[in-house]
């Protein structure tokens, strides 16, 4: 039986109370998901800035009435002290989801993303340590590596921000250690590469290249690749990634804990390889895909060229061991953005 195994059977056995921050966003409707598949109570917190109520909705139908009845939302603002001390009244473990997310966004408005990154963090931080929760479980980011040249990245090395949203997703890193080191906050960060699947937005200036390319795909428009295409990525499905918060919160180990983890595969896919692989799994269900073929503009600011995740020690910390693969994790995204996209416009 793998670790996240036992987890999962101990939290069958056991009830927690959960806040999941950003709980009606991509991310965050995944974890509310899981947890209340696992018989967990759960506080959700979100302002819909990014999330939707529509992502709270799929969850419902998805876990059935008996189990969204352990699920409490508050619609509220991690901006504010007030709401983040009332989200963690009684908490025994805080997953922190809650962000402005895009390299772009924050390069065209740094100040949002620092108010929601670094200040809504904090608020959220303190809140925490204020109501005593066992474990404070936050989303870091590979763009904390900067312009670090090596590969796969390790956790311990990292070169200078390219972004305001990279020096957001640092300043977390380094608030979680000094209330680790200033107040005994048990903190773990999760250093999320490229996350995707169910329930990710496709729509927007800032939605994330497979959502976006998919809805593309689907209904047959214009599909443009960033500089030459041969970028690459460690993509990362959702399942992935739940497993690493599941297996962040409950790890009992003293040195596993105040620590931050790469959350991936430690693969390498290029955007063209991207684009083929996903035409491949579409073309059978729209032919049209048959004829179309990517276009190419140039490089976007703020993108490092390549990433991939040295796991190894998640793997041996945690007991992480990613469950889908790119092409397993494609395909089951797949039947997911065909359903819920094929037909709208």
């Amino acid at each position: 039986m793998s670790k996240f195994e036992q987890v999962q059977e101990h939290l069958r056995s056991q009830s927690y109370h959960w806040l999941v921050t950003g709980a009606a966003g991509f991310i965050g409707s995944n974890l509310v998901e899981a947890l209340l598949k696992l018989g967990q109570r759960v506080t959700g917190l979100d302002n819909f800035a990014t999330g939707h109520q529509h992502n709270l909705d799929q969850v419902h139908e998805l876990v059935g009435s008996a189990h969204w009845a352990n699920f409490t939302f508050i619609e509220g603002d991690i901006r504010d002290p007030a709401t983040c001390a009332r989200a963690c009244m009684g908490v025994d473990y805080v997953l922190h989801e809650a962000a402005l997310g895009s390299v772009t966004r924050s390069i065209e408005n740094p100040l949002a993303t620092h108010e929601t990154n670094v200040t809504g963090f904090l608020h959220m931080l303190t809140a925490a340590r204020d109501a005593r929760v066992k474990r404070f479980v936050y989303a870091a980011s590979s763009s904390t590596y900067g312009d670090h040249p090596g590969l796969p990245k390790v956790e311990d090395q990292i070169g200078n921000p390219l972004s305001p949203y990279a020096v957001t997703k640092y300043a977390n890193e380094l608030y979680a250690d000094v209330f680790g080191r200033c107040y005994g906050t048990q903190s773990i960060g999760l250093r999320y590469f490229n996350v995707f699947g169910p329930r990710q937005d496709p729509e927007g200036a800032y939605a994330a290249v497979i959502p976006q390319w998919v809805a593309g795909l689907i209904r047959n428009r214009p599909l443009f690749i960033n500089g030459d295409g041969e970028t690459s990525r460690d993509f990362c499905f959702i399942d992935n990634v739940v497993q690493a918060n599941l297996l962040a919160a409950t790890v009992e180990a003293p040195e596993a804990v105040n620590q931050v983890y790469n959350v991936a595969l430690n693969e390498r896919t290029t955007l063209n390889q991207l684009y083929l692989m996903m035409r491949e799994l579409l073309q059978p269900r729209f032919p049209h895909l048959n004829e179309h073929k990517a276009q190419y503009q140039g490089f976007r600011t703020g993108d490092v060229r390549h990433s991939q995740a040295d796991i190894s020690k998640a793997r041996e910390l945690l007991g992480f061991h990613p469950s889908h693969r790119i092409g397993e994790g494609l395909k089951e995204a797949m039947d997911w953005y065909v359903r819920n996209l094929a037909g709208q416009e």
